[in-house]
């Protein structure tokens, strides 16, 4: 594959529909899109946000499950030089007001219902939508940024926007206007901040600008993406992981994208059957499902071709092997990255050995240096020997927004960004993940740190003090698991802590089990030994 010609994230529906036009380029359930009717919706909501009143730099938050209006909204966002910032829709009320709020979003795109969720009335819990008069007007005093609502639905809500509405304003405004905003978007300007967890607190805000398009380049090149192929996407598109593959390289490699608004196995693999998928993505969780499923109602594969799966950790060995087998005649590349970094840090070759794709992280990216550090001393480690990954890369974030000192802390003096993860460099010029310095718990592929629930837990009435750690569990990897210590006087029931949770923060960051003990151990420093509590949670549970 060529490198992608356009540098900006708005020119690539525009540039993917001259290259491709009629090809089909999205499916989603019912819905089939080709590359010019993507450039044409990309372009009729651009003009809609435009009236809506969207000005260059604010910040947009989209809170959607994969749906093409995700997909549209964050090209429209990104050719008028607005900032999108995807949402969890995992997240709650809580989880939802700290993101608007610490993002400064100006405008809210979200569902009214999707399946069980009722998206609006938790916008509605932290908002007052105003439609006296036929206005649409959002009062919020925790929110004082926050302006309008836009609700992807045919249904009208009273103060909000509708996506009918949206589109039919679009036509109120010339195209010139388009493409006038879209001549003014710098390469590098932000296009997005995506909300990841990191060291302490609450997840921080990655800021990302369009030179993020020249990394991904070497991405497809040793993927060979290409026309031809076709990728079922279940990967969230909030997530760096679905939102370069999927959108991204639909535009740059021109592939056809099967996207799904949730994973599940029996389904994915009755596309890959009926679509003639080539390619395929995930986290262990994900390929631990789909080995279960194949084998329990195997389907014709002989199409899929290849795909990028997070392995290399131990753990996951035994698993990638037997997914080699079972998902034939597919040959993943694997793959090490995060937010911060351009997505990617290291990834394999469709030529690499088996062992290097199931026991390795793969070769660092092109523009990347990558370094296994002793984290005490800085010094390099030797090869075999774990320390902690570090990379410099032209392709670095700009920056946590509004947050100079965690950007400071990560980011040192010569560039060298410090992921707090544990690595090995092989001999064969491989990296291999071996696992977090932080606490850092991963739910089934999403990053949950302990400060944030534990942060959460301590307004519960009657407790004193919370600790969260991880527990291993057979289908997400790992789970949380909550010791709490309790007020004097109070009473406190573990079940009634994990019920005061659920509704207020993403499922996946609640605790599995909640412990109620006397008093957590502590370090002379007065830091709790959260090494002590995960031996005391295998003890406990088994």
């Amino acid at each position: 594959m060529n490198p992608p010609a356009a540098t900006r994230l708005g020119d690539l529906t525009d540039a993917a529909a001259a290259r491709w036009g009629d090809r089909e380029a999205l499916v989603f359930r019912e819905r089939r899109y080709t590359f010019r009717e993507i450039a044409t919706e990309v372009d009729r909501v651009a003009r809609g946000l435009i009236r809506a009143g969207v000005r260059p730099g604010e910040k947009v938050a989209i809170w959607l499950v994969n749906c093409p209006e995700w997909i549209f909204a964050m090209f429209a966002l990104a050719k008028i030089g607005a900032v999108h910032v995807p949402i969890n829709t995992r997240f709650r009320t809580v989880d939802l007001a700290q993101v608007l709020e610490r993002s400064n979003t100006s405008t809210l795109i979200t569902h009214d219902v999707s399946g069980p969720v009722d998206y609006l009335a938790m916008v509605r819990e932290l908002a007052e939508l105003d439609g006296a008069g036929g206005a649409r007007r959002v009062r919020s005093r925790r929110l004082p940024d926050l302006e309008r609502v836009i609700v992807a639905s045919d249904r009208e809500h009273s103060g909000a926007w509708s996506w009918p509405e949206l589109l039919e304003a679009a036509r109120s405004v010339d195209a010139a206007a388009v493409t006038a905003r879209a001549a003014a978007v710098r390469p590098t300007d932000t296009v997005f901040i995506m909300y990841t967890s990191g060291t302490t607190g609450f997840p921080k805000g990655v800021m990302r600008d369009h030179l993020l398009l020249a990394h991904l380049a070497d991405r497809y090149r040793r993927l060979q993406s290409s026309e031809r192929d076709v990728f079922v996407n279940y990967l969230p598109l909030f997530h760096i992981f679905g939102y370069i593959e999927g959108p991204l390289g639909s535009m740059l490699a021109g592939y056809r994208q099967i996207l799904m608004d949730t994973f599940d196995p029996h389904e994915v693999l009755d596309l890959i059957e009926r679509e003639g998928a080539t390619h395929i993505d995930g986290f262990d969780t994900h390929l631990k499902l789909l080995v279960d499923a194949q084998e329990a109602r195997p389907r014709n594969l002989s199409t899929l071709r290849t795909g990028v799966f997070a392995a290399g950790a131990a753990s996951a060995t035994p698993l990638v092997y037997r997914a080699r087998k079972v998902l034939a005649p597919l040959r993943h590349l694997t793959a090490y990255g995060m937010t911060e970094v351009g997505a990617t840090i290291s990834l394999s070759f469709l030529d690499s050995t088996e062992e290097q794709a199931c026991e390795a992280s793969g070769a660092p990216c092109e523009g990347f240096e990558v370094r296994v550090i002793d984290p005490d001393t800085g010094r390099d480690e030797p090869c075999g020997t774990p320390g902690e990954v570090v990379v410099r890369t032209r392709y670095l974030m700009q920056g946590y927004y509004r947050d100079p000192e965690s950007t400071t802390r990560a980011v040192d003096s010569e560039g060298w960004f410090h992921t707090g993860d544990a690595g090995i460099l092989r001999p064969d010029g491989h990296l291999r993940f071996v696992g977090r310095y932080k606490d850092m718990i991963k739910v089934g592929g999403e990053n949950v740190d302990p400060t944030e629930v534990e942060s959460y837990l301590s307004t519960y009435p009657g407790l004193s003090q919370a600790a969260v750690v991880s527990y291993p569990d057979a289908r997400l990897g790992e789970v949380g698991v909550a010791f709490v210590q309790v007020a004097s006087g109070a009473c406190v029931d573990p079940d009634d802590v994990i019920a005061f949770c659920r509704g207020r923060i993403a499922s996946f960051k609640i605790p599995r089990h909640v412990f109620v003990v006397d008093e957590l151990p502590m370090t002379s420093s007065g830091k709790v030994q959260k090494a002590r509590l995960r031996d005391a949670a295998l003890e406990r549970l088994g």
